[in-house]
């Protein structure tokens, strides 16, 4: 750290929350609060939600973001156009923009957008910006071929219009063990793993303690390898909803058709990866679908009930109960599944057991990723000396489980799960060689 650095904020834009963190006066991190509903919060999801609104001169588009945006979506499910997990376009060569009430949005207006939104709910503390910026980046972009360079060119298009003129991009599972790296007293090689809501990243890092330095503890970083796969949190939500409640609503199940006998259409259930798109899914074309099938299925009272829990528009809550049975599978080893609506009730016993084969592919991808990154590396799992986990997912269980086996116990380090990286990305930014740790855009 130094005293002459410059103001900076650190941005950790995730597919599920963003948070944003800064230096306080006293030298220390934080980040920035917010409240909804009288709740205290850092983590800020990012959604956007898009309406017209009447105004002098006919009808006006308005738009929110986060909690409010949600709140707004749930009202209002058919006059919404919900965006949800849209970093994962940010890569994208091939989405140049999309459409909403006729007018069009690129990436950058969109994450300009939620950025205007977040900063106007957070009382006051972001009316004024510093001009320097450093924005956290997966490690591998989503989606098909990503362009790196592209999704940064559109991240400082989108800030630049508040006022941030110098951008520095920084992995984040590097922010994170630049957090991390504050407590080493020793040189190690550490394994950092990311678990997000989209994708979970991994960097091996070489740190190097300057016993030189004469005022203040000086860390020297190596990179020495990276990977990262599309496996996290939002998958592992999507298979309780698929394992558990899916099948209460029609899935497995059969219909008749001149004659023949045919298994349930499963694109419909596909639809469960996103809470929204049961809302979506609210339209006469799709319910007249639905209703046929009900009249001809051989299970017909489960297909009724996928057709009441469209109409109720009860996905936002339906997927926070599955969210919280998740979250009750980490610290106990079974948990009950809930819920009902328009007189259907799914209650479930789920054992850890049974939630952990339904994750067991997606646990085998990320140890793979895991692979990969010590491949790249050119080193053994024995010369790890730290792995140090960070995101939601990493709460989980076998997740743990799995690095613990492969490294040991010992070598396991948490702490500050949703707020490492904006930390890591704060503290870089008052670095004097900051270079040294951002990617070339």
């Amino acid at each position: 750290m130094t005293a002459t650095a410059p103001p900076t904020l650190g941005l950790d834009f995730g597919t599920t929350n963003t948070v944003l963190a800064r230096p306080t006066t006293d030298g220390r991190i934080e980040a920035v609060p917010f409240r909804h509903d009288n709740t205290a919060f850092t983590a800020f999801r990012s959604v956007l939600a898009f309406w017209q609104e009447p105004g002098d001169e006919g009808l006006a588009p308005a738009f929110e973001a986060g909690p409010w945006a949600i709140d707004r979506f749930i009202a209002e499910p058919l006059d919404t156009r919900f965006l949800q997990s849209f970093k994962t376009f940010a890569a994208s060569k091939a989405f140049q923009n999309t459409y909403i009430d006729r007018r069009p949005y690129a990436f950058e207006d969109l994450l300009a957008a939620f950025f205007a939104r977040y900063r106007s709910h957070a009382a006051g503390s972001l009316d004024t910006l510093p001009k320097r910026i450093v924005l956290g980046r997966p490690v591998t972009f989503a989606g098909a071929s990503p362009d790196a360079a592209l999704a940064a060119r559109r991240y400082e298009a989108a800030m630049s219009r508040f006022g941030f003129e110098e951008f520095h991009h920084v992995y984040e599972p590097v922010a994170a063990a630049f957090y991390f790296a504050e407590r080493l007293t020793a040189d190690a090689t550490v394994l950092v793993a990311d678990f997000g809501g989209g994708t979970s990243d991994f960097s091996l890092i070489r740190f190097e303690i300057d016993s030189k330095a004469s005022k203040s503890k000086r860390v020297v970083a190596h990179a020495l390898g990276q990977s990262g796969v599309g496996i996290a949190g939002d998958t592992f939500d999507y298979r309780i909803i698929d394992n558990v409640v899916s099948p209460r609503l029609g899935k497995g199940t059969q219909y008749k058709s001149w004659g023949k006998i045919l298994d349930f259409p499963n694109h419909y259930f596909t639809n469960f990866a996103r809470w929204n798109q049961l809302s979506i899914m609210k339209s006469p074309k799709m319910l007249a679908e639905l209703k046929v099938l009900a009249r001809e299925s051989l299970a017909p009272e489960k297909v009724q009930s996928f057709i009441d829990f469209i109409e109720a528009d009860v996905g936002y809550p339906l997927y926070r109960v599955v969210s919280e049975t998740k979250m009750q599978l980490s610290n106990v080893n079974e948990a009950r599944l809930h819920f009902s609506a328009r007189g259907t009730t799914i209650d479930r016993l789920i054992k850890r057991t049974d939630f952990e084969s339904w994750i067991a592919e997606d646990l085998a991808r990320i140890d793979g990723a895991v692979d990969e990154a010590l491949q790249r590396a050119g080193i053994a799992d024995s010369a790890v000396d730290k792995v140090f986990l960070t995101g939601g997912t990493s709460l989980v269980p076998a997740v743990h489980e799995m690095f613990a086996r492969r490294f040991g116990e010992p070598r396991i380090e948490t702490g500050e799960r949703l707020l490492s990286i904006a930390y890591g990305l704060a503290l870089i930014g008052q670095q004097e060689d900051i270079s040294a740790w951002s990617v070339a855009a």
